[in-house]
């Protein structure tokens, strides 16, 4: 299963759901669903939202059981 850590990655730079999916190109819902784990995002998302933090991909999004 695909787990992230969005909700702490925007915690740590202090940005709103909505300033997240603005930078993102998304709605903020889909921040949402995200950060609940309800919705994978494609690779190309997953990308932007990393680079929205300046970090790699696999420092957000992750499988279950692999830090």
């Amino acid at each position: 299963m695909l787990k992230n850590s969005v909700r702490e990655l925007r915690a740590r730079y202090r940005l709103t759901q909505q300033e997240l999916a603005d930078n993102a190109g998304i709605s903020r819902q889909t921040v949402g669903l995200i950060e609940k784990g309800d919705y994978a995002p494609s690779i190309t998302l997953a990308l932007k939202i990393a680079q929205t933090f300046g970090v790699s991909v696999e420092e957000v999004f992750y499988l279950e059981g692999e830090n």
